[in-house]
């Protein structure tokens, strides 16, 4: 007889809960919803009329629950480290939706949470998943480029102005930050597994004439590594109608360049590397959360895998925050005017 479904509670129901949603009920014999809740009852109705996963009337209901091994938090950035240390004090493992708070204090107390009471803390950065971001961190793994000499980072997304319009969308006070946090902070992730982190960042950060809001749409940022090597971040939410994501990595024995889902590499010797598909041609505005729910199946599975098997999770709390220190690096830079050490 098979082991008995992981059981996990949802705490969130807003816009990231869809590709989740299907991703469990893709994963049904393996990993049991018991409980999802939204202090929204239209979200609540509205949720499980569409997945059919049963709803609570409270929090309560799942952080008291002993069966429930694991909980993903799924709501705004402000409200995880609270919601995070009740889960971990409830013994419940934690999967979070990035970032992992709004100010790199509050990050540092969600992973010290889960480290004082025992628990995983995963993180939901979904594109290490890509086959092309596998590829990549092996090909880094093996040290097939060597030593890096040139990196660089381009996130060129498309917000509307409707997108900042909807309550607390952008704002210190909800999200933490822009374009860095909200939507960059993948790539920046990715990057960083990759090249490694620099020692010196010089940032500049704006909000452009193309929207109002409070935080940044657009930064851009030189880097310093260890070795010599020098790199660049570009990011916005101004980039109609948007392309995907891009990393280059120059090194000595070649050059890699991870275009969304595909990845090229040529080497000195001669041979070459592909992996994933180019990213299709949408004709129109690239759409602000991808359809399908492949890379949340791949991270709920691995991190369930985990966990049981008693082995550290892929995508960890100590990942995440160093991607967000990376980003307040980058801030207080623009704020002070002056380049700063990244530790």
């Amino acid at each position: 007889m098979g082991d008995a479904p992981f059981r996990i509670g949802i705490i969130g129901l807003g816009m990231a809960a869809a590709p989740h949603a299907e991703a469990l009920l893709a994963l049904e014999g393996q990993v049991e919803v018991v409980a999802a809740f939204s202090p929204s009852t239209a979200r609540r109705e509205g949720f499980a009329a569409r997945f059919g996963l049963p709803v609570v009337d409270s929090a309560d209901a799942i952080f008291g629950d002993d069966s429930i091994r694991a909980v993903l938090i799924l709501t705004p950035p402000n409200s995880h480290l609270e919601l995070v240390e009740r889960a971990a004090g409830a013994a419940q493992h934690v999967l979070l939706e990035k970032p992992l708070d709004i100010s790199l204090a509050r990050a540092e107390a969600v992973v010290a949470a889960c480290r004082r009471h025992g628990v995983a803390l995963g993180v939901v950065l979904q594109n290490r998943y890509r086959a092309a971001s596998r590829a990549l961190l092996g090909l880094m793994a093996e040290g097939r480029l060597g030593r890096v000499i040139s990196a660089s980072i381009r996130v060129d997304n498309w917000r509307a102005q409707s997108y900042y319009d909807e309550p607390g969308r952008g704002t210190h006070s909800r999200d933490g930050g822009g374009v860095l946090l909200t939507q960059a902070i993948h790539t920046i992730d990715l990057f960083l597994a990759a090249a490694g982190a620099p020692t010196e960042i010089f940032g500049y950060a704006a909000t452009s004439p193309v929207h109002v809001m409070e935080t940044e749409d657009i930064a851009v940022a030189a880097m310093r590594f260890a070795g010599g090597g020098m790199g660049t971040l570009e990011a916005t939410t101004t980039a109609y109608p948007g392309a995907p994501e891009r990393i280059e990595l120059v090194g000595e024995r070649g050059t890699a360049r991870l275009t969304g889902s595909e990845i090229k590499a040529w080497f000195h010797d001669g041979s070459t590397l592909t992996e994933g598909a180019a990213p299709a041609a949408t004709g129109g505005v690239v759409p602000v959360m991808a359809p399908s729910h492949d890379l949340h199946l791949a991270l709920i599975e691995d991190f369930v895998a985990a966990i049981k098997a008693g082995r550290p999770v892929p995508v960890d709390g100590e990942k995440a925050l160093l991607a967000q220190r990376f980003i307040e690096t980058l801030l207080r830079s623009a704020a002070e005017r002056r380049a700063l050490p990244f530790i």
